[in-house]
């Protein structure tokens, strides 16, 4: 199996269950109402938002995957579409299903002898560094949302 497709695969886990921490944004996400998704609690991020940022570079990944510049900013990453109603999460999380597995079929598709190179620009780092940051930075933010869910759920 080609590296590509491993982080691919790697990608689709954290998504969709299936890694080695036995947790998923599906897994933890699903379930939840748009109320308790956009409530914050002791001054935490709420979960909507936490999700709206750590997935905002995996649009930015796909963007740049599909040959288009890199046009992200850090400070558009917390940027929260309005969510008044369950059918907002709902379409929300649908939309970050489909992205979670349009950017692993990009992953899939790249050469190997990509990943050393420069993601879009040097100072970036390599196409590695960059996707397998971007997964890292799923994982550690999912820890966070669960942290989150079981405060929401102890009704505290």
């Amino acid at each position: 199996m080609s590296i590509t497709k491993q982080i691919a695969n790697h990608l689709r886990a954290i998504y969709f269950g299936g890694n080695w921490t036995v947790s998923s944004l599906k897994e933890h996400l699903t379930g939840i109402t748009w109320q308790q998704a956009t409530m914050q609690v002791y001054g935490f991020n709420s979960i909507a938002s936490l999700t709206c940022h750590s997935t905002y570079y995996v649009s930015t990944l796909i963007n740049v995957l599909k040959g288009q510049p890199l046009n992200a900013k850090d400070e558009l990453s917390f940027i929260l579409p309005s969510l008044t109603s369950q059918q907002d999460w709902e379409q929300l999380l649908a939309k970050l299903w489909e992205e979670g597995e349009e950017a692993a079929k990009l992953i899939e598709r790249l050469p190997d002898n990509i990943l050393i190179d420069n993601f879009t620009n040097e100072k970036y780092g390599s196409y590695y560094r960059n996707i397998q940051g971007i997964i890292e930075h799923l994982h550690y933010h999912l820890g966070q949302i669960v942290l989150i869910k079981k405060i929401h759920a102890s009704g505290k």
